[in-house]
């Protein structure tokens, strides 16, 4: 029980030691008393009850009070058990309209359910491990497209100067100024590799496969395209083996073909990093102090960021656009 009293004009809750009511005051109000004082007189029995408060004054006839709430306390709950009974037919109004909801739902025959091919649930299975291996990371550059030798190009060898011979050898020339991310973690340890085998994802029919092109750093630009064209026709035609699929050190993806602007790709296990290829669109450039139509694209390099720091990743991303607006670097090696 609570004792209110005043000290310097300031009402503060003093605990009671013991349970009953105030039988006596012994300070009284308005006077100012120190801590652990005794300011009233409990009784267990409740005899002898004249004040609740210092100034409050209550009749003895007051006293039976309590007796007449309790028999009022055992009455009550009688009426409201049986106010709260219809209370509990509320929630059984609620099914019949989640039930109404239900044949808004499109009917089960107009669905199919067709089971995941090999090949679709091997690549699920390598990009979920993927997610859960690594620490992705992408960072992004934009390319500004030039093509001031294609008919030439054609001309000598026989075969049209495409995106990809390009990006494989700018890729093989940046792999070898950044070394780490042709590497790949092994444990504790990084293994390094001194050959370097571009992937190159090819959507098909039948969905995605990955063939590798070989020792790309010993190819040329019409070897390259030549094994390109090569693979891809495998690739559709479903002729292509396992072992042109296995390995490779670095993938590139080149999803502008579907016409997609900008994406974070996803690394193919157990490489290190992913080059995303993206559409070519025509913007507005400066080129030597004017605003030039040009056509470009985004491109965008995911990477472990447990081996790849950011600093190497962008000098990286950097060198694929050196090299692709200027095939003539890998020459000068600049």
């Amino acid at each position: 029980m609570l004792i209110a009293f005043l000290l310097v004009q300031v009402t503060i809750d003093v605990a009671s030691p013991e349970a009953g009511v105030i039988k006596e005051f012994v300070a009284k109000e308005g006077d100012t008393v120190e801590p652990g004082t005794k300011v009233a007189i409990i009784s267990k029995s409740g005899e002898g009850v004249a004040h609740v408060a210092p100034s409050e004054k209550i009749p003895e006839k007051a006293a039976p009070k309590p007796t007449e709430k309790k028999d009022e306390v055992k009455q009550t709950p009688k009426p409201d058990l049986a106010a709260e009974k219809p209370k509990k037919s509320t929630p059984a109004t609620s099914p019949p309209r989640q039930a109404a909801s239900e044949p808004q739902l499109p009917p089960k025959d107009r669905e199919r359910r067709v089971p995941m091919t090999r090949l679709r649930k091997r690549v699920a299975t390598r990009l979920k491990d993927s997610q859960n291996t690594f620490a992705l990371l992408t960072t992004f550059n934009e390319v500004d497209l030039r093509s001031e030798y294609k008919d030439a190009f054609y001309e000598k060898h026989g075969v049209k100067l495409g995106l990809m011979s390009g990006f494989i050898k700018a890729a093989v020339s940046a792999l070898q100024h950044q070394p780490v991310v042709n590497a790949v973690i092994d444990g504790d340890d990084i293994i390094y590799r001194d050959y370097i085998d571009i992937s190159i994802a090819v959507g098909t029919p039948k969905g995605l496969v990955v063939p590798v092109i070989r020792n790309a750093d010993n190819m040329n630009f019409a070897d390259i395209e030549k094994e390109i064209n090569t693979l891809a026709k495998k690739a559709n035609d479903g002729t292509i083996s396992i072992d042109e699929m296995a390995g490779g050190s670095f993938t590139i993806s080149n999803g502008g073909v579907y016409g997609s602007l900008l994406s974070t790709p996803i690394i193919n296990p157990p490489q290190s990093a992913i080059l995303g290829m993206h559409s070519i669109v025509s913007r507005p450039m400066v080129v030597g102090g004017n605003v030039l139509p040009r056509p470009m694209m985004y491109v965008a390099l995911t990477y472990d960021h447990r081996l790849i720091d950011g600093r190497e990743a962008v000098f990286f991303l950097r060198r694929i656009k050196d090299v692709v607006e200027d095939p003539r670097r890998l020459l000068l090696d600049v």
